[in-house]
């Protein structure tokens, strides 16, 4: 119950090498759970992501209230939540924010960021425990999450939860942020769907991952070996998210991965001309190789902006909300959320493009012990300052 037995017998330094802060020697260090998770995998003991999986296990907490919110675990539409009820007076109706975890849609939420938002805008937090990968693959993360917004967004939940109509916004981080967006896009986009009678207000994307066709992004060959989010874990879990089939996380390893179908959508990648030039550096565009023919057929999820937020059309970002998009100059993610942020200025959605050049991917989790960042709280507090003016 307290995480003393979660993980393998590998001796673990008291400080991660990765980070260079200190952890519980119980839990081990980010580099030993990776290796643990391959020696599973490679004795046939455990998927290598139900192994990397304990990471957020250790995580889980039961729904526990305290002076400033209720937690309960309820389901909407079918699917679980936990929600988190300010007990401060309201004064009126209440901001509400749909809060989709991160974690490479393979690894559990945590409790305290949603906590932290509930308390800090006195807004109602739907925190959703989407299906995982494995064994559970796209689309189920992203129907999960839609599922319950399209059911909180009725005008009779909103009352129920004393929810102001006006002021419900969407927000994620990692691939939680992709699936933010992709709600986003799919809540504007269906304004003629009955079932969705309120319209978000703002779209919150903490380092999103947005696209897996190009995996070799400036921030892709900066960052490939940098915490906490090194390019091999995140084309493992765009591999897993994505299909079932090993040869995808082949594919995409090699670069193969990327269907002459594509072709067209390939522009909205650009990053020669997305990128601000101090993420370009001196690097040069060339554009992903295409692959064969049939991967289109085998893996229809790259080229599906449900999945790829970043594939969207212009006509589909048009009516998109205000969006706040954080970047960490330290994360193989970077490009893809500076990207989307100058997609969507060029759609003539307002966009607040934070990036912070003195962090890395996850930095915005580091809110308490065993890991306190400055730098977490810093984040932390510019995404709620940006809330604050802008829901």
């Amino acid at each position: 119950a307290d995480g003393k037995d979660l993980c393998f017998p590998l001796p673990c330094a008291r400080a991660c090498p990765l980070i260079s802060l200190p952890v519980p020697a119980r839990w081990g260090c980010l580099p030993c759970l990776v290796l643990q998770s391959e020696l599973g995998e490679l004795l046939g003991l455990v998927h290598y992501m139900e192994g990397l999986r304990l990471i957020s296990t250790v995580e889980l907490v039961a729904p526990t209230s305290d002076e400033n919110v209720t937690v309960t675990d309820t389901e909407l539409s079918g699917v679980p939540v936990r929600l988190f009820l300010p007990q401060r007076a309201p004064g009126g109706l209440r901001r509400a924010v749909l809060f989709f975890h991160g974690g490479g849609w393979c690894m559990h939420g945590y409790d305290l960021m949603s906590r932290r938002i509930s308390n800090e805008l006195n807004a109602v937090v739907v925190s959703v425990n989407y299906r995982l990968a494995p064994p559970h693959r796209f689309p189920a993360q992203f129907e999960d999450v839609y599922s319950v917004t399209k059911f909180f967004l009725q005008d009779k939940v909103l009352s129920q939860y004393g929810v102001d109509p006006a002021r419900v916004c969407v927000a994620g981080d990692s691939a939680g942020g992709n699936l933010a967006a992709a709600v986003a896009q799919q809540v504007q986009h269906q304004r003629s769907d009955p079932e969705v009678e309120t319209k978000l207000k703002a779209q919150v994307l903490i380092y999103p991952a947005l696209q897996a066709l190009d995996l070799d992004l400036p921030s892709y060959r900066d960052n490939a070996h940098k915490p906490l989010l090194p390019g091999a874990l995140m084309v493992r879990f765009w591999s897993e998210y994505l299909s079932a089939d090993p040869a995808l996380r082949a594919a995409m390893a090699a670069g193969r991965h990327v269907p002459p179908e594509a072709a067209p959508l390939l522009p909205l990648l650009d990053w020669s001309r997305w990128l601000p030039a101090d993420m370009r550096g001196a690097h040069t565009y060339e554009g992903p190789a295409l692959g064969g023919a049939g991967l289109a057929r085998r893996f229809p999820a790259l080229l599906d902006p449900r999945a790829c937020p970043l594939l969207a059309p212009e006509a589909r970002l048009r009516r998109l909300p205000p969006a706040f998009v954080l970047t960490c100059e330290h994360d193989v993610l970077r490009d893809d959320g500076a990207m989307y942020a100058a997609r969507l200025r060029a759609a003539g959605v307002p966009v607040t493009h934070h990036h912070a050049k003195d962090a890395f991917h996850g930095a915005m989790t580091f809110l308490a012990w065993p890991v306190e960042l400055a730098v977490g709280h810093r984040l932390f507090d510019t995404c709620m300052g940006w809330l604050k003016e802008n829901l």
